[in-house]
């Protein structure tokens, strides 16, 4: 089986595919100072539900924009494994030409939702990830990862206003609003990010459209992606496993077994 390892900022995404069918996931609150031995206990609390044993684990792919939490990722391997982990990376091999001006400065987690997504629809795309950030990946229809643009992301936006604002207070994302004029602090600040963040979807993907000169499908992937795309009017599909299906693949280009 395959350990798939999406290290993000605010979650990890975990998967496990069994002759490329993912047969469990998680998403797990990223803790940075996590050690491999903490790790490995979150592991061993996963898969004794699920009916797994670690020693079933062939392979590992991990993708990681937290680099101090690579280093405990890749000493977890070692230790059950005896064997360094696939790490998706600029000289990994990812099928789709990189049009960035520095490869090097793209997420992994761009990269591969880029993969993922080009992989299943093979056309032209603007991949919209709700993560810490809100990314916005366009991939051409020759099938070449083209760039984008990155926002702020609902949950760091909903914090910054509870830091920032004194008399504003935390607030919880998982329902659309009733309505957009809220009679309450709470449902008011719920109104600004739900609808404001689907008027940025619009936005940008009208503005990328506009500026290929051609329509494109549009996928959005991330823990928000449902809430949004109920809202927003340019979100085709939503891929809730876009990133392990990518990690997957890339498994699979890269791997000489």
């Amino acid at each position: 089986m395959l350990l798939c390892i999406d290290a993000g900022n605010t979650n990890i995404v975990i998967g496990i595919f069994q002759d490329d069918i993912l047969r469990n996931h998680w998403r797990i609150r990223t803790e940075r100072d996590m050690t491999s031995d903490e790790f490995t206990v979150l592991i061993n609390n996963l898969f004794i539900p699920a009916q797994l044993e670690i020693q079933s684990i062939r392979d590992v792919i991990i993708s990681c924009v937290v680099p101090p939490l690579l280093s405990s990722l890749k000493e977890f391997c070692f230790l059950h494994f005896n064997q360094e982990p696939m790490i998706v990376g600029p000289d990994i091999k990812t099928g789709l030409p990189i049009k960035y001006d520095n490869p090097k400065e793209v997420g992994a987690d761009r990269i591969v939702n880029a993969v993922a997504a080009y992989q299943k629809y093979k056309t032209g795309l603007i991949v919209v990830d709700f993560g810490t950030a809100t990314t916005f990946d366009y991939i051409s229809f020759e099938g070449a990862y083209e760039g984008g643009a990155i926002a702020p992301g609902i949950i760091i936006s909903a914090e910054a206003l509870f830091q920032k604002a004194s008399k504003l207070p935390r607030v919880e994302i998982f329902d659309k609003p009733k309505t957009v004029i809220a009679k309450e602090t709470i449902s008011s600040i719920n109104s600004g990010l739900v609808y404001g963040y689907a008027g940025l979807v619009d936005g940008i993907v009208n503005r990328i459209k506009k500026e290929i000169g051609s329509n494109l499908t549009v996928i959005a992937t991330g823990g928000l992606a449902p809430l949004i795309k109920s809202e927003a009017e340019n979100i085709d599909y939503v891929e809730e496993f876009l990133t392990l299906d990518g990690l997957q693949i890339l498994f699979k280009l890269n791997s000489h077994k």
